[in-house]
C-alpha cells in the first residue's frame, strides 16, 4: 500500500441502470428530474449528474445554489432546479449559472423579477406548495394572495408547481392520497387564476415506484437512483443495483490474550486469545460510531464483527475465526465480497438511521473512484 486505502468505488453503469429502471415505471410523457443534492447522496454530484445526463436525464435537482453552480461548472447543460430555495444575495449567481430557483416567498419572487427586468430576461421559477410536510412551501390559504401578485411580475414564468410527500414509502397510502388530492386541487386553483405551469411534480422515489397516480408529468427520484430502497417492502417492486462500495485494507494485525480489552471505554473484552485487525477507517470517514458492538465488515468473504468502539480514524475487528488473514487484505464496509454482501440498508438499521444518512455521511476525505 502506497497510500491510505480507504475509498468509495462508484459504478456509473449501476447509476444508469437504476435510472433506466425508474424510467420504465413512467409514461412517455412524464419526465425525470434526477436529484443530485448532498453530493448526489455521497456518490459525487458532478460524476453522477454526468452519468444520468448521458442516460437521457434532462432535469436535475439540487438543494442549494452552491450545489447547482458546482454541477454547472462540471459541464451539466440541462436545467438545474434549486429545490431548497435561494437567498437575496444569490440572485445574481442564479442568473449567471442559469439555475432555476424554487420560490415560496413573494419577497424573493419580487427580487428575482426585478433582477430579470434589469437584465431584459424572463426567468423561469418553480413554485413550492406545502401539502403537509410543514417544511417550505406556500400553504393552501396563501395561494390566492401569492399568485395574484405573481401575475404582475412580468419577468417571471412559473415553469412548474411542486410539492413533496411525507410518507410515500408507507404501505398505507391514505395520507399520501390526501396530499396528492390537495396538491391537484391547488394546481387547478392556480390555473383558474391564469397561471399555467408546464410541469407539475410531486413524486419522489417511493411514489414513483409505488403510487402511479402521483407521476403527473415530472418525477423527482433520489435514493433509488443510487441503488438503495426507501423501505424493505420495495425490494421486490423494482430491480436496482447498489452504485457505491466502501472499502479499505487491513492496516495492522495483532493477537491479544483472553481478558484484554480493545478501544475506548473497554467495550470489547476478549473471551479467548483473539486476532484483531485494525482498519484505516472510522467515524471521521462516515462509519457510524453506533456500529460499536453490532457492526460487521467483510474480510476474505466472511463477516468479521467490529471489536470495540469505532474511533475517528481507525476501527478494529475480530478476525479470529477467519483463517489466513494478513495485513493488506481487503475489508468491505459496504458492498459484496464472495457470496456475502453488506448493504447500506443493513448498516443503517444497526445504526438506527436510514441509508440516505449512511451515504451522505461518507466524508470528503474518502476518495471517490469511478468505474
Amino acid at each position: 500500500m502506497d497510500r491510505r486505502p480507504t475509498s468509495a468505488i462508484i459504478d456509473t453503469g449501476a447509476l444508469k441502470f437504476n435510472y433506466a429502471e425508474l424510467e420504465k415505471k413512467i409514461s412517455g410523457t412524464t419526465r425525470i428530474m434526477a436529484v443530485v443534492k448532498a453530493n448526489a447522496y455521497g456518490h459525487g454530484d458532478v460524476e453522477a449528474a454526468r452519468a444520468f445526463e448521458s442516460a437521457g436525464c434532462r432535469f436535475f435537482g439540487v438543494a442549494t445554489v452552491e450545489e447547482g453552480v458546482k454541477i454547472r461548472v462540471g459541464g451539466i447543460i440541462s436545467p438545474v432546479i434549486v429545490l431548497g430555495g435561494i437567498y437575496q444575495g444569490q440572485i445574481k449567481e442564479t442568473f449567471e449559472f442559469d439555475l432555476t430557483p424554487v420560490v415560496f416567498d413573494i419577497e424573493i419572487a419580487r427580487a428575482i423579477n426585478s433582477f430579470a427586468l434589469q437584465q431584459g430576461l424572463i426567468k423561469k421559477v418553480h413554485v413550492k406548495i406545502d401539502t403537509g410536510m410543514g417544511r417550505i412551501g406556500l400553504m393552501p390559504k396563501e395561494i390566492e394572495g401569492f399568485f395574484r401578485e405573481f401575475k404582475t411580475l412580468s419577468n417571471l414564468k412559473a415553469e412548474a408547481v411542486l410539492s413533496h410527500f411525507v410518507e410515500a414509502e408507507s404501505p398505507d397510502k391514505e395520507f399520501t392520497k390526501r396530499q396528492l388530492e390537495l396538491f391537484l386541487k391547488t394546481v387547478e386553483q392556480i390555473k383558474g387564476m391564469g397561471v399555467t405551469p408546464e410541469f407539475i411534480d410531486m413524486a419522489n422515489s417511493a411514489a414513483a415506484v409505488d403510487y402511479a397516480p402521483s407521476h403527473l408529468n415530472l418525477i423527482r427520484p433520489g435514493i433509488m437512483l443510487y441503488g438503495s430502497y426507501p423501505a424493505k417492502h420495495f425490494n421486490d417492486k423494482i430491480p436496482l443495483k447498489p452504485a457505491l462500495e466502501l472499502k479499505t485494507r487491513i492496516l495492522h494485525i495483532k493477537t491479544i490474550a483472553a481478558g484484554s480489552s480493545v478501544s475506548y471505554g473497554r467495550r470489547f473484552t476478549a473471551k479467548r486469545e483473539s486476532v484483531i485487525a485494525t482498519l484505516p477507517i472510522g467515524y471521521g470517514d462516515g462509519l457510524p460510531r453506533k456500529l460499536t458492538g453490532t457492526g460487521e465488515v467483510l474480510i476474505r468473504g466472511k463477516r468479521a464483527p467490529i471489536a470495540g468502539t469505532v474511533c475517528m480514524d481507525l476501527t478494529m475487528c475480530d478476525v479470529t475465526d477467519i483463517p489466513g488473514v494478513a495485513k493488506g487484505d481487503e475489508a468491505v464496509i459496504i458492498g459484496r465480497q464472495g457470496k456475502e454482501e453488506i448493504r447500506a440498508e443493513e448498516i443503517a438499521e444497526k445504526a438506527g438511521t436510514i441509508s440516505y444518512e449512511i451515504f451522505c455521511n461518507i466524508s470528503p476525505r474518502v476518495p471517490r473512484i469511478y468505474i
